[in-house]
């Protein structure tokens, strides 16, 4: 199991990677391969502000459809418009070309609530 140690992430399986104020965003290799084969990504909440632990969008697998949730309160500020096309790219690089959002965050004080690696691999039985 793929778990990058400069990433945070949440309960919910999601990755943070901050740069500054900017934090890019995306589901964990665990999430994805729970889900299997995606299907579909729809996230239509660019420009928005959204709280933390808000949904931001949708995952589509061949089996279920995820809700996907906000790590931080912050305005989205990019979307990956690349998985309207390819979803397939967050099974195959979810750390990298199948990231799903970039945020302002407003609050970085939240950093907080993230999980480390360790702690991560704690919550899934790694």
């Amino acid at each position: 199991m793929n778990i990058p140690e400069s990433l945070k992430y949440t309960k919910d399986h999601e990755w943070v990677k901050v740069d500054g104020n900017s934090v890019t965003v995306g589901i964990t290799d665990f999430a994805q391969k729970e889900l299997g084969d995606i299907v579909f990504v729809e996230i239509e909440t660019e420009g928005e502000e959204i709280e933390q632990n808000e949904v931001f969008g949708t995952v589509e697998a061949v089996k279920t459809v995820s809700d996907l949730f906000m790590p931080l309160s912050g305005t989205v500020s990019e979307i990956n418009n690349d998985l309207e096309d390819t979803p397939e790219v967050v099974n195959e690089d979810p750390y990298g070309n199948g990231w799903m959002i970039k945020i302002e965050m407003s609050d970085s004080s939240q950093l907080e609530d993230l999980l480390s690696m360790e702690d991560y691999k704690a919550l899934i039985g790694e």
